[in-house]
């Protein structure tokens, strides 16, 4: 059976060998399912994952993938969820498909330039194949790219999401320890403290603490990335308590530890009223689920950087705004 430093490197090449167009049934179980951004939204067995990674290679016919964050653990629990995550070993992990974007995708114009798909990333293997896996890849970034916006401008600044500062974000060359959860438990007493919020004085969640100073909150297209409380607040947190007053934490699929690096996701993960303007989307008293992945990195048990990523296109089309609707139209307007 294999181990520690073994077992990351099997992963880590297995995950890595998509982009090398290898079989499909080499990488991932005859029962494999993918939860994947909209509007895929669910890949059941060889033939859909196969028929996905076929249309993102005909788009890119020089692809490659580049990690940033390769990550492995052992769920905690989840008081929450209505399955037993505990215990349950998983990789995590931020990469970017880049490549040549030859031809069109997903109604999204070829720029036949080089590009780079965000995509975020959860596997659960069974032996030295994929069984599940979730998938959030960030399209409207991909739309910025070649100069096509479809909604209100990003408040926060959007660009390429950097590698973590410490230079240690693959961690492939590590053994797998049990981990002592301090940084787990640090993310989940600033989790908790985010639901303390008392629908008026954001002052009530009593969450900086948890922060460093200078922390970097790297957020998808559309939110995009603030630095420090003040623009956290003002570039997300406002604006989203404001479109989502009684927004309510959902279950986790993934609770892991690995160093100083914590992952967290749940699909939903967070549940909510479209209850004022949101993205520039008036309140449609809409309920709304919401994909979202947290990537921490902390220093001395403060939170220095978190990535986010959630399915933007996939809340608005709940809101009842169809992006790639309106893409489409853009696209027909300028002839």
């Amino acid at each position: 059976m294999l181990k520690g430093k073994d077992i990351r490197n099997v992963f880590y090449n297995q995950i890595n060998s998509i982009c090398l167009k290898k079989n499909i049934s080499e990488i991932y179980n005859e029962n494999a399912e993918i939860l994947i951004s909209h509007p895929f939204n669910k890949l059941n067995g060889h033939e859909e994952i196969q028929n996905f990674w076929e249309k993102l290679f005909h788009t890119l016919p020089d692809i490659e993938r580049r990690d940033s964050i390769f990550v492995m653990g052992n769920n905690f629990s989840d008081e929450r969820s209505l399955i037993d995550i505990e215990g349950k070993q998983l990789v995590a992990s931020i990469s970017h498909y880049q490549g040549t974007f030859d031809k069109e995708f997903l109604g999204i114009p070829a720029s036949k330039k080089v590009v780079y798909l965000r995509s975020c990333e959860v596997h659960q293997f069974s032996d030295d194949r994929i069984i599940k896996s979730y998938m959030l890849l960030d399209f409207l970034n991909l739309m910025n790219q070649v100069g096509l916006w479809p909604i209100s401008p990003s408040l926060g600044t959007d660009f390429f999401w950097p590698i973590p500062a410490t230079y240690d974000g693959v961690r492939i060359s590590e053994n797998i320890s049990i981990s002592n959860g301090e940084n787990y438990n640090t993310v989940m007493k600033m989790h908790k403290a985010l639901g303390e919020y008392d629908g008026q004085n954001i002052e009530s969640m009593k969450h900086a603490q948890h922060w460093s100073k200078n922390f970097l909150w790297y957020g998808p297209a559309g939110i995009g990335t603030s630095k420090g409380m003040k623009n956290f607040r003002n570039f997300h947190q406002v604006p989203f308590l404001r479109g989502f007053p009684d927004r309510k934490g959902a279950s986790h699929y993934i609770r892991i530890e690995d160093g100083n690096y914590v992952v967290t996701g749940g699909w939903p993960s967070v549940e909510a009223t479209h209850g004022g303007e949101w993205l520039g989307i008036p309140a449609t008293n809409k309920r709304i689920k919401m994909r979202v992945m947290d990537f921490y990195r902390l220093e001395n048990n403060r939170i220095a950087e978190n990535w986010v990523p959630i399915d933007i296109i996939h809340i608005l089309y709940q809101m009842g705004f169809d992006v790639f609707g309106r893409l489409k139209e853009m696209r027909i307007q300028e002839g």
